[in-house]
């Protein structure tokens, strides 16, 4: 069976450093989709409140009938959830959605700075984690300058920042923040959207070099830089080839092809939009 190797977090936890990703996945395709996933030997499945999926995701862990304690589950909260204590019925209402008693990972969606409240939104999430409810908490689609005010304001430090990565995309100084404070980067949109990055030259005559796909590649990528991709996929044979990017190496002149795609430090997303 095909597995994902752990990498630590700062809390003391170990995450699989592959997942599957369910946006935008209604309830009955992230059933089958995790369902599919758990079977093939993932150990890792992420949703969020805003992608209206929890209650599939939740159907497929205990569907596949393993133990709760071999699933690493993440959900994050958006902005209807922050501020004071709004994500503490957040996270319950998720949990009923999921039929599920805790996840391993809670995460604040988008920072949504101009509102203020991401910082007042991290300490429930902690007052969350020592009720047990969450194992694991951290933030998603945050800057280096949200992180630094982020433990600044609260003393505390996120286990996972959650953003958009690929090779189009490496935010570089989001990541080297991260690193330097022992906070893990999980990447979202791994493989680009659309498409489009899979049909990238480099990229292929790469795959060409090492018989894989060019997805395979992007991954590859993703995991020799310590990244945690989550990869979206209904497909059973292509959930397989995106969790077998452990047994080669691409080496210095490949990733250095790679780091050519790269568009810039101000490519993507925009943080104050609560989006995926």
């Amino acid at each position: 069976m095909l597995t994902a190797p752990l990498i630590p977090l700062n809390d003391g936890r170990s995450i699989p450093q592959l997942g599957l990703g369910t946006w935008p996945l209604d309830d009955d395709g992230a059933e089958r989709a995790v369902l599919d996933a758990l079977e093939i030997g993932y150990r890792h499945v992420d949703s969020a409140r805003r992608y209206g999926n929890e209650r599939g995701v939740g159907r497929g862990v205990i569907a596949s009938g393993l133990p709760r304690e071999d699933v690493w589950v993440t959900t994050k909260l958006d902005g209807e959830f922050q501020g004071e204590d709004r994500a503490v019925a957040g996270l319950e209402g998720s949990l009923e959605l999921m039929g599920l008693d805790y996840v391993d990972l809670l995460l604040i969606h988008w920072p949504l700075p101009a509102r203020g409240e991401y910082a007042s939104t991290f300490r429930t999430f902690a007052g969350l984690r020592e009720r047990g409810l969450a194992r694991s908490i951290g933030v998603s689609n945050f800057t280096a300058e949200h992180l630094r005010a982020l433990e600044q304001e609260t003393g505390l430090v996120p286990a996972v920042n959650q953003i958009q990565i690929d090779p189009t995309i490496p935010r570089e100084a989001q990541r080297a923040y991260a690193a330097e404070h022992g906070i893990v980067t999980q990447s979202w949109s791994p493989i680009g959207q659309g498409g489009d990055l899979l049909q990238h030259p480099a990229i292929s005559a790469i795959a060409e070099e090492h018989g894989r796909t060019p997805a395979q590649i992007v991954l590859r990528w993703h995991v020799q830089q310590g990244l945690v991709p989550l990869p979206k996929s209904q497909n059973p044979e292509r959930m397989r080839a995106n969790l077998d990017v452990f047994d080669f190496v691409l080496d210095d002149a490949q990733l250095a092809r790679l780091g050519e795609l790269s568009q810039g430090p101000d490519a993507g997303v925009d943080s104050d939009v609560d989006g995926h």
